[in-house]
């Protein structure tokens, strides 16, 4: 979830606070509560799957990472890399990590004719549909 669910709980944890006070406008309030129960909704159900999903994340890119061969350069050691700690922020500044490489590996890549480098650029692209398929919220919230 962008941005960050502790980025959102901080700003409804200001919402609730300017809406305690009781000369606030009863439409405005009604309005924070249900952009706020919304808000609560999508974080749960972000927060829930969160370790899973980047957890499979990350080892898509390593895959990726890992079958670029020479392409990949500097950041081969990446591929190599083992989630071994669990915490969401940790998962998180590794995908950053991964996909700052992925973005070269592309860049790379996109220009070049070779049947091997088409095969790849088209990987990639699975790889970011399938990505973005992760984060999808469920129709219920949407």
């Amino acid at each position: 979830m962008k941005p960050d669910i502790p980025a959102v709980l901080a700003e409804l944890a200001g919402l609730v606070a300017r809406n305690a006070v009781p000369d606030v406008d009863p439409a405005e309030r009604a309005g924070a509560l249900s952009l706020s129960a919304a808000l609560l909704a999508m974080a749960a159900e972000a927060w829930d799957g969160a370790a899973q999903r980047l957890v499979e994340e990350n080892q898509a890119l390593r895959t990726l990472l890992s079958e670029a061969g020479d392409r990949v350069g500097p950041n081969a050691g990446l591929a190599q890399a083992v989630d071994d700690d669990l915490r969401i922020s940790t998962l998180s500044a590794a995908n950053a990590r991964l996909r700052a490489a992925l973005i070269e590996l592309h860049a790379a890549v996109e220009g070049d004719d070779a049947p091997d480098a088409r095969a790849l650029e088209s990987r990639i692209w699975e790889e970011l549909r399938l990505s973005t398929e992760r984060r999808q919220m469920s129709a219920a919230l949407a």
